[in-house]
């Protein structure tokens, strides 16, 4: 099986087809791929612009005070010098990690499931098939990328922190998977809304709202579906010892199969050795 290479490191390089760990099953459409934009991670994810505000307040006050105190102004300007070079770091160090984080995640929508791949070091493939996506919201921003968080079901969960920056903002309870920093998001909003709705039956009302106009940036559309019944039978487990999306991380890279707890989850993660059903579950 040839592979392709997509991604900054060797574990992307034996990826049968880049983003999925598998390659599709027969009948199943590639809608879209894409990655998050640099800036749009850069500024809300890692909050550079933030951390460099910060910086300034700091050093403004600084300023002032070594006036106030008598000294001259070119050695309160010589003063600001360390600070000025640790805020230097810390942006840069935020705006790296962003481009890392942006050039090793994919997204993938099919006619079937959401499929993520992120991870910078520790490379972990997600796998949403739309039977347990409740909803998705719409998040639009003024630089035109958008974000698409998506709810689960009740009985699904992954971790916050196996998410992050992948994740909804504030949602630590109940975290929710989201697809940060979207390029072209309207008609990728569209795209997802109505392959969501073929799937499973439901009602995609953001797709007739995202198609009418941009809203302002900022502003958060209609799910992007009601919550609607499984395809068919209940969602199979992958075994009856699963019963959770859980917190596991599968196909962590291509030796290393699972990281933190032994149950993967049967409807949102990838299991070693298993493949990609056709109903968006996953099989063994």
């Amino acid at each position: 099986m040839g592979g392709h290479r997509h991604g900054p490191g060797p574990e992307h390089d034996f990826e049968p087809v880049p983003g999925l760990p598998q390659r599709l099953p027969a009948g199943e459409q590639l809608l879209w791929q894409g990655a998050p934009d640099t800036r749009a991670l850069a500024l809300r994810a890692f909050h550079a612009r933030k951390v460099a505000v910060y910086f300034a307040a700091v050093g403004a006050v600084q300023f002032a005070t070594a006036l106030a105190d008598g000294d001259p102004v070119r050695d309160a300007l010589a003063g600001l010098s360390v600070l000025a070079a640790l805020a230097a770091t810390a942006v840069g160090l935020l705006v790296l990690i962003a481009h890392l984080s942006a050039r090793s995640t994919l997204y993938t929508i099919t006619d079937r499931r959401v499929v993520m791949r992120i991870g910078i070091v520790l490379t972990v493939t997600f796998n949403l098939p739309f039977a347990r996506i409740v909803s998705a919201d719409v998040r639009r921003h003024a630089d035109g990328t958008v974000d698409l968080p998506l709810a689960l079901h009740a009985d699904d969960a992954i971790g916050w922190a196996h998410l992050w920056p992948h994740a909804r903002p504030w949602r630590v309870r109940r975290p929710e998977p989201m697809l940060r920093g979207v390029p072209d998001g309207e008609r990728v909003a569209v795209l997802l809304a109505q392959a969501w709705a073929a799937a499973t039956g439901g009602t995609a009302r953001a797709a007739a709202d995202a198609a009418t106009g941009p809203r302002p940036a900022g502003a958060v559309s209609p799910h992007v579906g009601t919550v609607s019944p499984h395809v068919g039978p209940a969602m199979p487990h992958v075994g009856p010892a699963m019963p959770h999306v859980g917190p596991a991380m599968p196909h962590v890279g291509s030796a290393m199969p699972h990281v933190g707890s032994a149950s993967p989850a049967a409807a949102a993660g990838l299991a070693p050795g298993g493949r990609l059903a056709p109903d968006g579950a996953v099989a063994s």
